[in-house]
C-alpha cells in the first residue's frame, strides 16, 4: 500500500501516470482540506473533489477544477441576479461572528452565495448539495468522500486530512476585505494573489486531528507530490500528531521547485511570507520529516538527504509516469519499496 498526501493540482497530475506503479486499488489519497469553504451554505472541497474528478473521468484538466463541460446555468443567474441587485463586488466573506455560527466544520470559511465568487458548475454543484446536505444529517466528511467514492467507481481510496475544520488563512498587508486576512481561497481566486502576504495561518490545527483512517494510511509509505508546500501540505503538517506519524514512516517527496523556480501557482510567496528560501532548497528546510526528494535533472541544489533526479515537469500522464518511476527509485534507495 502507499499513501499520496494531494493538495492543488500538483499531485493530481502525479496520479495520473501513477496506475502502473501504485495501483489504485492499493492506493490512498490523503487531502488537504484547509482550502474548503462554504459558499451559499454548501461545502466546496477543492483538493479533494480535483482527485475523486480525476479518478472518475470527469475532471476538466484545462482548468484542473470542476467537471469538463458541466453547464453554468446556476452560476451565471448568480451573477447576473447580483448585477441587477447591485451586489456585484468581491468575494463575500461572512463577519466574524457568523465564521463560528452554524456547522462547527464551517468555521472561517464561510461565504455568502450572492455574486459567487469561485465557478461552480450545475453537476459539480449537486456534488456539493449532497455533501453538505449528508453532514447536516451527522455524517462525518470521512464518511461522506467513502460514499461519494463508491458513487462514482472509484478504486483509489480518497480521505479527508481531518473531520475537524483547519483553515487556511493568508494574512495581508493593506488587502481588501473587513478583517486582516483572507481564505485563500478569497486571496487566491477572488484577488488572483494580488494582496501582499503577512503570514500564513492554519486557523484550528491546535484543536484538530487526523482521523484514524488518516493515521492508518500513513502507517504505509507516503509520496508528497509537487503540491503547494505552504497551503497544500501546510494544513495537514500543522496536526502534530500528522506531521509526527511522517516522522515514523518513509517519506519521498516530488519538488515543485527547480533550484529557484517554481512551475505553477504561488508556492514561492507564500514560503518567502512563511520565512523559508522560495527553492530547493527552503522546501527541504520545510519538510525536515521527508527521508528522500526527487529533483529535476538539472537542479544542482546541495541538500542534506538522497536525492533521484529526472525531468519532473507533468504535462502528460507519461510524464507523470517517468516522474513516478523516479519515486518508486526513491523508495528502492530507501529499502521501502510498497
Amino acid at each position: 500500500m502507499t499513501t499520496f498526501l494531494s493538495g492543488g493540482t500538483g499531485t493530481p497530475k502525479l496520479l495520473t501516470g501513477a496506475d502502473e506503479l501504485f495501483p489504485p486499488a492499493e492506493t490512498t489519497v490523503v487531502g488537504n482540506t484547509g482550502d474548503d469553504v462554504y459558499l451559499g451554505g454548501h461545502l466546496v472541497c477543492p483538493d479533494l473533489d480535483t482527485v475523486l474528478f480525476l479518478d472518475s473521468g470527469l475532471l476538466d484538466r484545462e482548468r484542473w477544477w470542476g467537471i469538463e463541460a458541466d453547464t453554468d446555468g446556476t452560476h451565471a443567474e448568480l451573477l447576473e441576479l447580483a448585477e441587477r441587485a447591485g451586489l456585484s463586488e468581491g468575494p463575500r466573506y461572512l463577519a466574524a461572528d457568523r465564521q463560528t455560527a452554524g456547522p462547527p466544520l464551517a468555521r472561517w470559511r464561510r461565504f455568502s452565495g450572492v455574486a459567487e465568487f469561485m465557478f461552480i458548475g450545475d453537476q459539480d454543484r449537486a456534488i456539493h448539495i449532497t455533501r453538505s446536505s449528508l453532514l447536516a444529517e451527522g455524517e462525518s466528511l470521512t464518511s461522506v468522500f467513502e460514499r461519494l467514492r463508491v458513487a462514482y467507481g472509484i478504486e483509489r481510496a480518497l480521505v479527508p486530512m481531518s473531520d475537524e475544520p483547519v483553515s487556511s488563512l493568508i494574512h495581508v498587508e493593506d488587502g481588501p476585505g473587513r478583517q486582516p486576512f483572507q481564505h485563500f481561497q478569497e486571496w487566491w481566486v477572488g484577488h488572483r494573489g494580488a494582496p501582499a502576504v503577512g503570514e500564513v495561518e492554519f486557523r484550528g490545527a491546535e484543536q484538530a486531528s487526523p482521523t484514524g483512517a488518516v493515521l492508518d494510511a500513513l502507517d504505509e509509505p507516503v509520496v508528497i507530490g509537487p503540491s503547494n508546500p505552504i497551503t497544500s501540505i501546510g494544513p495537514m503538517v500543522a496536526m502534530e500528531e500528522f506531521e509526527q506519524a511522517l516522522h515514523e514512516t518513509p517519506v519521498v517527496a516530488v519538488s515543485p521547485f527547480v533550484g529557484s523556480d517554481v512551475y505553477s501557482g504561488p508556492a514561492s510567496q507564500l514560503m518567502a511570507a512563511t520565512g523559508y528560501e522560495p527553492s530547493t532548497a527552503g522546501l527541504a528546510e520545510a519538510y525536515p520529516f521527508v527521508d528522500l526528494f526527487v529533483l529535476d535533472s538539472t537542479d544542482e541544489t546541495p541538500i542534506d538527504r538522497p536525492v533521484v533526479q529526472t525531468d519532473i515537469q507533468i504535462d502528460t500522464p507519461a510524464d507523470a509516469a517517468r516522474v513516478n518511476r523516479a519515486v518508486r527509485d526513491g523508495f528502492d534507495r530507501l529499502g521501502a519499496r510498497p
